[in-house]
Order: structure tokens, then sequence, then C-alpha cells
């Protein structure tokens, strides 16, 4: 029996590990799996840094941060697994989201037409000398921080500039945004879904319009664990892989948001989690909103750790002077994804793999057959909300083209 200690947040994206565990696929592969629930990401890294647990639930750009030292205590990471696609929401104040609105925002959830209704705003209050919009992101190396500043950047409004943004936990951004400590979040769910439905905030726009089937959460892993464990992180990618399937399921959904809201888990209303879960949002102002691919577990190599998405997150953190671009830092960032142990646990059963292990992102404008090994796969839409693409062999030439932004 191998014995694995997890730790995750209580977010909807948890969701495969709390399967494997409670749905008893980690036990059937000989995987005795241990679950410790934490409050902030920060915890999540120390925990790991320290040796508390091997494997996490983890911001997707995280482990590239760690391996970059770009964080204060950590141990050098791997990521074998991705843990779903999107799942984030942007909310706004009701205070916020009346200013936009007679700007010309909603109805719906387009990113541009919030974004101009944004701007709008910050140009009116910057004009009267107002105090900067403050919006609350879950940690600086997060794909939260790199899509809210990707659509504010291509809506025209400057981060840092024209917007103020604090790390807050992200169970803690609704108390908040009711308090008026914030203006706005950008958050996994349910924590939006749990402010409209407290009539304290309007989602404004979500991840899977910005970049549709983005990468958020992944499975970090101790390298050094990585190294001495194999068969034990074999079996554990192989419970992943089925709860995921178990997870992505329209069947279990009910059984599966019950699971979620339990005290052990989340420990929240069930009428939180399933807008996610179906991907039929309540907005606010009673409008509704159908999101089909708003989270992912399991669809479209949504566990494929991709490395063009590693070099994605790469090319924000120095998009935002996280960090210098060098040939060495790529190769970091590139190394730290790591599909070959997700081929290397998975393939035996054969799942539907992708035939290369980057590819270029925004590419497909609809479901699209790939070459793959195994069963078929189908990929996209993957579009950015501006029509950009990235293409990870070009990617000085990327970096290059959006420094401008920074600052318009």
């Amino acid at each position: 029996m191998h014995r694995i200690a997890a730790g995750f947040m209580p977010l909807l994206d948890s969701a495969l590990l709390i399967a494997a565990q409670a749905k008893g696929f980690a036990l059937a592969e000989g995987v005795e799996l241990a679950l410790l629930r934490e409050t902030s990401w920060a915890n999540i890294r120390d925990r790991m840094a320290v040796g508390h647990v091997q494997v996490a639930h983890m911001l997707g750009p995280m482990p590239i941060a760690c391996n970059l030292g770009l964080t204060p205590l950590a141990a050098p990471m791997v990521v074998p697994m991705a843990l779903g696609l999107g799942g984030n929401a942007v909310t706004m104040s009701r205070g916020l989201w009346d200013r936009m609105k007679a700007e010309g925002a909603g109805p719906g959830l387009d990113p541009n037409v919030a974004g101009a209704a944004l701007r709008a705003v910050v140009t009116q209050r910057r004009a009267t000398g107002a105090e900067l919009l403050r919006f609350a992101i879950v940690h600086p190396h997060s794909g939260h921080n790199y899509e809210l500043r990707y659509w504010l950047a291509a809506c025209g409004i400057a981060p840092d500039r024209d917007v103020a943004t604090v790390v807050l936990p992200p169970s803690f951004m609704p108390d908040a945004l009711a308090a008026g400590t914030i203006d706005g979040f950008c958050a996994g769910e349910p924590w939006n879904s749990a402010a409209v439905l407290r009539g304290i905030g309007r989602i404004a726009t979500v991840k899977a319009a910005i970049w549709r089937q983005s990468p958020e959460k992944v499975l970090g892993v101790d390298a050094a664990w990585a190294e001495r464990e194999p068969e034990a992180l074999d079996a554990l990618l192989r419970a992943l892989h089925r709860a995921a399937q178990w997870c992505g399921a329209p069947e279990n959904r009910a059984e599966l948001t019950t699971l979620l809201a339990g005290p052990a888990y989340l420990g929240c209303p069930e009428d939180w989690l399933l807008p996610g879960l179906s991907g039929d949002l309540p907005l606010g102002d009673d409008e509704r909103a159908t999101v089909p691919d708003f989270f992912v577990p399991h669809a479209h190599a949504a566990t494929f750790p991709w490395k063009s998405h590693a070099l994605w997150f790469y090319s924000q953190m120095v998009r935002w002077d996280q960090t210098a671009h060098t040939t060495g830092a790529v190769d970091i960032a590139r190394g730290t994804y790591r599909p070959d142990l997700w081929r290397r646990a998975l393939g035996p059963l054969g799942v539907a793999q992708p035939a290369a292990n980057a590819k270029v992102e925004g590419a497909l404008t609809r479901p699209t057959p790939v070459g793959s090994a195994g069963a078929s796969l189908v990929l996209g839409p993957d579009g950015f909300f501006d029509g950009a693409r990235f293409d990870p062999d070009s990617l000085d030439d990327y970096i290059e083209s959006q420094r401008p932004s920074r600052t318009a």
C-alpha cells in the first residue's frame, strides 16, 4: 500500500483528489490517500516544502515559480497531471457593476463588452482623482492573476496603474466584497456563485470566455519523491484519471455536488457548487448564462500537462516583471510540466494520448479531432477572447509583442 498525503484548497477543482479518496479509486490502485485541507495557497506550498505532503492540488503556475526561485520557501516540483480546465470567474461588487452597467455592461458574459464598460469607469475615476479600484486575486503566481491582467490589458486597462490588486484566500473574497474592502475578484468556484447567491456580487465574465479550455489547477508533486517513488506516483495518476472520468460524467453530478459540499471537503451549501459543475451560472440581477465548458475535468485532454500551458504561464511571469526572460528560465518552466510521467502512468490504460507535448494555444475555433495514441481525442475550441495565439515555438516573439500592452 502506498501512503500519500495530499494538500488541497476547498475549491470546485479539488474534485479529482476528493473523488479519488471518497469513491475508492485511490484504494483500488493501492493508494492510501490522506487529504489535508488548507486555507491559502502559500500554506499548500509550504507544506510541500517541509515534507508534510508529497502532492497537492496547486495553482498551475506555482510549481514553475517555485522551480524558478520566485517564492521564499519551496521544494523542487514536477507537474505530471492537470486537474481540469477552466473553473474561474471575475466577480464585481454590486456598486461597481451598477456603474459598469450604466456604461453598457451586460447582459451576458462577453469579456469585450464588460471590459469596455470597466475601462469607461476607470477613465472617469482617474479624471476625478478617485482611489483606484481594488481587485483580489488568490496568489501572485496564479492563473487568476494572469487571466485578470490579460483581460484588463487587452481591454485597455493597465494593471498596476489603473487598478490595484491584493491577495486574499478565495474563501474570504465574498466577505471582502460585502465589506467594501475590494471592488471585485477573480477566483475559482464556488466563491463567485456564493457572492451572487448572497446578493453581493455580479459575475462579469469567466475564464472560459477569456481563454476557452484554458489551464488552471494541477497536481504539484515533490520532485525528489516522484523520483524516489515512481510506482506510487503512477498508481496515484491512475486513480486520478478514473476520478476525472467519474467527475466528468453528467449522471454523477448530483452525487459529486453532495460529496464536495461535505464538511470534510468544501463545507458549503450544495447550491453554491452546482452552477460550476453544470455550467449553468447565476450572474446576478436574476440573469443566468450557460457555459458548457466552464469547468472540464476529463474531456479534451483536460488532465494532460501541456508544456505549452507551462510556457504561457512563464510568458506572463516575464510580462509582469516577476522574472527575467532567459534561456535557463525557459528550460526550467518547460521542464516543470512532465507529460512523460502522465504517459508512463496512463499509456497502458489505453487512454487518449496527444501526439505532441505542446500545441499552439488559441488556434482551434471548434471541437477538432487530433492525432492521438490510444482512444480518439478531440481538442478545442481554445481561443483567446482577443483573437491572439500563443505558439510556444515563437516564445520570444510572443513576449516581445506583449510589452507595449503592459502600460496601454
